[in-house]
């Protein structure tokens, strides 16, 4: 699909920052809200905030005329959705304000437009008796901040046609994003594993061996620093996975049941598949490509390493450069 019109229901920081990147892609985006009023007032915003990013480099230098030429406040959401190829909902994050939402967009849209949802905890398989023509309705889920996280979550529920999740994966890579299709399970992917990771942070730190300070130190050092470029999978490999399967006994001796080890690892370990070591794991690479998985990893780490030592720390954290330039 080449430029489609975009219907954006809900025009608040989510919502408005999806209509910016798909406006800036070149598709015809209208945004509504509970008024004209308030969309019209989003549209400004949004205007405002394109000029912004662009002045601060984070948007090209004609983002604003290129948004502004393509972005529109629509009266209703009835006028936004009448002829939309894709629709997005971005309501609040409330079952009985979704399928409000949805039953309004499915009666007003064209029956063949594709209808996404932005929800990141509500299954769609529960949203989906609110559309009409449900074969054509998906889970869209980008992240927080739409016009910088690279990727999207795509959930279709039983009933989706493999027609409309192909829109809504050509929709979202026209703005430069990448997407994963996940089935409709509690908590998708990203909040499952976001929420986990926390969930072991809250209890480092009520256990009195971390601060909240130290905790995010040491993720944001050590295993988050690696995460932009390998996915857990990834890690795993490279460390060993009879490396892993040891970790795994030795967190059992205090958790046995919370720190069991995954049944797909020590399948693995048994059949001999260690890894990159081996050219097999989780993941397939060939042990002559070994080498140049390593060069890859390291010009990637440095190049991390420079970039965060430009920007310098965030708010977050004290800036603790010495007289010589040096972070320590």
């Amino acid at each position: 699909m080449t430029h489609p019109i975009v219907a954006i229901v809900g025009s608040g920081y989510m919502g408005g920052g999806i209509a910016q990147v798909l406006a800036l892609a070149g598709d015809t985006v209208r945004i509504s809200d509970v008024s004209e009023e308030v969309a019209k007032a989003s549209h400004d915003r949004l205007l405002a905030e394109a000029a912004q990013f662009s002045a601060d480099g984070l948007f090209p230098d004609d983002a604003p005329e290129r948004i502004a030429s393509h972005l529109h406040a629509a009266v209703s959401i009835e006028d936004a959705v009448a002829d939309a190829d894709f629709i997005e909902e971005a309501v609040p994050e409330r079952p009985e304000i979704k399928e409000e939402t949805l039953r309004r967009i499915s009666a007003a849209a064209r029956p063949d437009a594709v209808i996404g949802s932005n929800t990141s905890t509500i299954q769609i398989g529960s949203l989906a008796p609110a559309v009409l023509h449900p074969e054509r309705f998906l889970g869209v889920h980008f992240s927080n901040p739409a016009p910088f996280i690279p990727g999207v979550e795509l959930i279709p529920h039983e009933g989706t046609s493999e027609s409309a999740v192909a829109v809504a994966e050509d929709v979202v890579a026209s703005a430069g994003k990448e997407s994963a299709r996940v089935k409709d399970s509690t908590g998708f992917v990203l909040n499952r594993l976001q929420y986990a990771l926390f969930h072991e942070a809250a209890q480092v730190v009520e256990e009195g061996i971390a601060t909240p300070e130290e905790v995010d130190t040491i993720v944001r050092t050590t295993f988050g620093f690696r995460l932009p470029f390998f996915g857990p999978f990834a890690v795993a490999d490279m460390a060993g996975l009879d490396v892993y399967a040891f970790c795994y006994r030795s967190l059992q001796t205090r958790w046995p049941e919370r720190f069991a080890t995954p049944a797909s690892l020590q399948a693995l370990v048994d059949a001999g598949r260690l890894g990159t070591k081996t050219g097999s794991g989780y993941l397939d690479l060939p042990a002559e490509r070994t080498a140049e998985l390593i060069d890859y990893r390291n010009r990637a780490y440095a190049a991390m390493a420079r970039l965060l030592a430009d920007l310098g720390p965030a708010p977050t954290q004290e800036d603790t450069t010495d007289s010589r330039g040096r972070r320590s």
